[in-house]
């Protein structure tokens, strides 16, 4: 795992790890006082948490109800197939890399088999568990209103999702019964910490994976020749939070995109297309050309193809790096399923 990773996910065993005792053995198996603070503290701090455990599903389930914890975990894994396999499911649901995820077992058996089959997840010892709050991967530099309500909002795409693969009719009929609303504003000192957490944590929907402190945030909302917008959505089941950041540089006559991301959480929602063309339209209005830069990894090829679909063409490669330019003609109209606020104003040169 790089230092500079932070875990966004702790895996628990279940069987003398989350709990002491084994459950098949004897059904009174009891959650340690500092073990049901850690779950808390993790919660409050972000950290999504889950289950990749043997065990009888219903029972291990019923368990964990009857304890109060069960609210605490998402797209647990408790079956009897290799952890390795339960994890890649986990980090497959939550839609992030296995180098984010740390895995808590008291088996070294286990531990082993994970490490074996998924090396980037970082795996601890059981009897580590009271050290688990103070290892650094698991501190966030910053602790912000989306951070302490994610499980929260995971929790409203599962039912998102569930309400979405029943649904008979066709994707827009579908996002329109959401009542989406996106706001799409220049960024203000409250929103810089988010913004800061959203460059360091995604990787799969970001066009160059910039990377960018507090500080150099706060630079670009008080530059002349910046403009950072934050993107943030809601529907009828619930907020997303903040979920896109777009940074342009600017000069006379050319505006470059510098950083264009989005939470994976809204992949199929839109989202890309109406940022797009709000920055074409924006860059339209004030008569320059509009430029952006792409950086490939091996992760974001869905965001060089949404360029691509929203009229970007490549006029400059190097090697991984790449310079795309947009000709600002038959810009879409924003979708109908999608009520759109873009602020107050529009920036000028």
């Amino acid at each position: 795992m790089s230092k500079d990773l932070k875990i966004k996910c702790l895996v628990w065993d279940l069987d003398n790890t989350l709990w002491s005792g084994t459950l098949l053995e004897d059904a009174e198996v009891y959650v340690a006082p500092e073990t049901l603070k850690l779950i808390k503290t993790l919660d409050s701090r972000g950290i999504l948490q889950s289950i990749a455990s043997k065990n009888d599903h219903d029972f291990a389930w019923s368990k964990l109800e009857e304890l109060g914890l069960s609210e605490y975990f998402i797209y647990p894994q408790i079956n009897w197939e290799p952890k390795s396999t339960s994890i890649k499911k986990i980090a497959q649901s939550i839609n992030i890399g296995t180098d984010t995820i740390a895995f808590v077992d008291d088996q070294v058996y286990e531990r082993e088999e994970v490490s074996y089959s998924l090396p980037d997840v970082l795996t601890i010892d059981a009897e580590q568990v009271a050290e688990i709050e103070e290892m650094p991967v698991m501190i966030p530099r910053f602790i912000t209103s989306d951070s302490k309500k994610r499980r929260l909002m995971y929790q409203s795409d599962i039912l998102r999702n569930k309400i979405e693969e029943e649904f008979s009719g066709a994707q827009d009929e579908f996002l329109t019964t959401l009542n989406m609303k996106l706001s799409i504003t220049e960024a203000i000192e409250e929103d810089l910490k988010r913004a800061e957490e959203l460059t360091q944590r995604t990787n799969q929907l970001n066009t160059t994976a910039y990377t960018y402190d507090y500080d150099e945030l706060v630079f670009f909302t008080q530059s002349p020749d910046h403009l950072l917008f934050v993107a943030a959505l809601d529907d009828k089941y619930g907020t997303y939070g903040k979920i896109g950041l777009v940074l342009v540089e600017k000069t006379t006559e050319i505006w470059s995109v510098k950083l264009l991301l989005m939470s994976c959480r809204v992949m199929s929602r839109g989202v890309g297309t109406v940022l797009i063309s709000f920055i074409r339209k924006l860059a339209k209005e004030n008569g320059v050309r509009l430029q952006a830069e792409f950086v490939s990894n091996e992760r974001n090829r869905m965001m060089y193809i949404t360029y691509k679909f929203n009229q970007f063409t490549e006029i400059k490669r190097q090697e991984a790096w790449s310079l795309l330019e947009n000709d600002l003609t038959n810009i879409p109209d924003y979708p109908t399923y999608m009520t759109i606020n873009t602020g107050p104003h529009s920036p000028v040169v």
